[in-house]
């Protein structure tokens, strides 16, 4: 009879206790599959930071001897550097901070608060007129779902409105973890003189500009201390519609002159425009989604679904 250990033989001998392991190990491998990974996106950490500054009118050489050195300098103190890249034009420095691969993702955010503090204590060093640095930790993210908005005879921001409800339903899904809108454009107040009746008034454009900017300046108006309460004191007579502009008298000279006399106010969108967004050659407004799970694709459908007009 054979020494060596027969397998057969031991399982019959001992069904109970094979019967037991198979249980176990079946109910493993269930329990396991329920925690199986199933996103679309699996989460990755982008272990690179965007660092954006701005001086304008300065040149390639000012660029690079006062913005760029600095910050490559004081950035090489950053716990767990790979390597950093810069691209440097006139006026404009865009610093890439790259960490070690063998970085924890858990890690990554400390060494992100690392970098805007040693960028922070430098931040007094710069020229004046720098503009930043601004930073982009997120430079790795992706839009899991993108949707296009437009809208038949209703205006640029009342479909903004509308985008800006739906983002607030969508942001109350578990799994989105950020959303950004595209192609909305801003909206500003245009003043345009008549340069004919400035002259023939013999006006001051920029007197009266600097009126208008008097006139509608944010300025702390004082406080009343009283033994039951604190009154803050507002001072009227902020513009708050195009109405407002136009009624604004202006004395020159010992004559009074009314702006809506002078110059045609209206309201419209930046010119030149922010980046635009279309849809099949149509304006638009686009809404990106960026979800930790494939669940938060189901409940933006779901969402967006409730905000659609009946056909």
């Amino acid at each position: 009879m054979s020494d060596s250990l027969n397998l057969s033989d031991w399982a019959l001998r001992h069904r109970a206790l094979v019967w037991f392991f198979m249980v176990l190990i079946i109910a493993a491998g269930l329990f396991s599959y329920q925690r199986l990974g199933r996103n679309e996106d699996p989460a990755f950490t982008f272990k690179t930071m965007v660092v954006q500054a701005a001086w304008p009118g300065a040149t390639v050489d000012e660029m690079i001897k006062q913005v760029t050195d600095r910050i490559e300098k004081k950035l090489q103190e950053t716990p767990e550097l790979d390597f950093i890249k810069s691209y440097t034009t006139a006026g404009v420095t865009t610093v890439f901070v790259n960490l070690l691969g063998s970085t924890r993702s858990r890690d990554v955010p400390e060494k992100w608060y690392q970098v805007r503090k040693k960028i922070g204590d430098i931040r007094g060093t710069f020229p004046a007129g720098v503009i930043g640095p601004g930073f982009n930790g997120e430079f790795g993210d992706t839009y899991g779902i993108l949707y296009a908005f437009t809208a038949d005879g209703f205006t640029p921001r009342q479909l903004r409105d509308y985008v800006e409800g739906v983002r607030s339903k969508l942001l109350e899904i578990h799994d989105v973890s950020k959303i950004d809108v595209f192609g909305a454009q801003d909206e500003k107040i245009y003043v345009e003189f008549s340069a004919r009746q400035l002259a023939g008034l013999k006006l001051d454009r920029q007197a009266l500009i600097a009126a208008l900017q008097a006139q509608n300046a944010v300025t702390p108006a004082g406080v009343v201390q009283t033994a039951d309460e604190r009154i803050l004191v507002q001072v009227t007579g902020r513009f708050r519609s195009e109405e407002d502009l136009l009624r604004v008298n202006f004395v020159v000279d010992g004559r009074i002159f009314r702006l809506s006399d002078i110059a045609t106010v209206k309201r419209g969108y930046s010119d030149p425009p922010t980046p635009l967004f279309r849809f099949n050659g149509v304006p638009a407004i686009g809404l990106g989604i960026g979800e930790h799970g494939d669940d938060a694709v189901l409940g933006a459908e779901s969402q967006i679904e409730r905000f659609r007009s009946p056909e």
